[in-house]
């Protein structure tokens, strides 16, 4: 059976609401949550969800055996992270002190202590937690037909720095600015949740359903890429 679109499943994850999710806006998709890295390796689109502690998550990944379909997948075909899947993408994360896949450049921090104040002096709890704005950094795809400015749903303590500005695909503001997407060739990855987001979250997720970047080979490294 040819599988659509693979949800990946380490054991760290809200999985049913992310495949509820796409499924409402895939119908007749056929969309599989898996932890096999031959049938992530056969579907046509990937998405890596994830929630917890970045270590836990790593250790997981790797002990399922997922790292070399994931590296292959986010090279290859439509791949959309959310929340731990996008910061797995980075090279390391102050949470445990834990290195991640090394996909995209750049570290993934925790709110700091000092500073988490509103505009009124009011202490702003960590995680951050509910809806929030995400302006858009770029026209990408997966913006189509959402509004800059809409809100989106939050849970997280650490947040993306990406080293290189233009993969920045969308920011928020807690209390200050931070990075909540980033984009490059074939990725999109987000650290909101689009599956708990309504019209707008459900928007990303079809757009990224209908999403058809075109992968070439690079000559520089003779890599699978996108545009």
């Amino acid at each position: 059976m040819t599988i659509d679109i693979a949800v990946i499943d380490y054991g760290m994850g809200n999985l049913r609401s992310v495949s509820k999710a796409i499924e409402h806006v895939a119908p007749g998709r056929n969309v599989v949550v898996t932890g096999d890295p031959q049938q992530v390796a056969a579907a046509g689109r990937v998405v890596f969800p994830g929630q917890g502690a970045m270590p836990d998550c790593m250790r997981e990944m790797e002990s399922r055996g997922l790292r070399s379909a994931l590296v292959a997948a986010a090279s290859s075909k439509p791949f959309l992270g959310i929340c731990i899947g996008l910061q797995m993408l980075f090279e390391h994360s102050e949470e445990g002190d834990t290195p991640g896949l090394g996909l995209l450049p750049g570290v993934v921090r925790r709110f700091p202590a000092a500073g988490m104040v509103d505009a009124q002096g009011g202490k702003l709890k960590v995680p951050h937690m509910g809806w929030n704005e995400v302006m858009q950094g770029m026209a990408h795809p997966l913006w189509q037909g959402i509004a800059d400015g809409s809100r989106f749903y939050f849970v997280h303590s650490y947040y993306p720095e990406p080293a290189d500005p233009a993969i920045v695909a969308g920011w928020s503001v807690y209390p200050f600015r931070f990075a909540c997407a980033a984009a490059r060739n074939n990725v999109f990855a987000v650290q909101f949740h689009p599956e708990k987001s309504h019209t707008a979250g459900l928007r990303l997720l079809a757009n990224f359903v209908a999403w058809q970047p075109v992968v070439h080979a690079t000559p520089e490294t003779g890599a699978r890429a996108a545009a």
